[in-house]
């Protein structure tokens, strides 16, 4: 059966207990997929690694907010007390640095939540409104009692027909197509 690349997003299983997805996910991964993801009403801590999920960048994206929110604060403080409105107060030097402490560590933290709020939502690719698996039929049950297993059609080793064949060998309840 052919297929218009352009209109497949790829092929799901579904299945109805965790450990069966999880199973079935590490087949797939072994198998040579690197293109899958998993769908569950709740979190599954050994799917993500059974998916090959690598390492975030968040905490990297976080830091880098708490480093320039840091400066962003000291630098606030230091141009306002140095350089444009300088005041003598009980004879300390304009640039007194412990002063600015308080304020230089609130702007990191603010500045870092931010970033991580901000940053989750993008490496979540958030929000999404509309996603391709929402055209499957059965997958509203994600959201209550179902597990699936989906493999992209940009992985470079799909190929629909073995796709297919390849998930029918896991025993799922079901294999469908995900149109885009």
């Amino acid at each position: 059966m052919k297929h218009n690349p352009r209109r497949l997003y790829g092929v799901m299983a579904q299945f109805d207990t965790p450990s069966r997805l999880v199973a079935a996910a590490r087949e797939t991964y072994a198998a040579g997929y690197r293109q899958i993801n998993g769908y569950s009403p709740f979190p599954i801590e050994e799917l993500t690694e059974a998916i090959g999920f690598k390492r975030t960048t968040l905490p990297l994206i976080v830091l880098a907010g708490g480093i320039i929110g840091a400066l962003g604060g000291f630098f606030m403080q230091y141009w306002m007390e140095v350089i444009d409105y300088p005041i003598n107060v009980g004879g300390k030097p304009f640039n007194s640095w412990p002063a600015f402490v308080p304020i230089t560590f609130e702007c990191t933290v603010l500045v870092a939540s931010f970033a991580a709020v901000l940053g989750m939502l993008a490496l979540n690719k958030l929000p999404q409104p509309y996603h391709p698996v929402f055209n499957a039929p059965n997958f509203a049950l994600a959201t209550r009692d179902s597990f699936f297993l989906v493999i992209e059609s940009k992985d470079p080793k799909f190929e629909h027909d073995e796709a297919m064949k390849f998930l029918k060998t896991l025993e799922p309840m079901d294999v469908c197509d995900v149109e885009l």
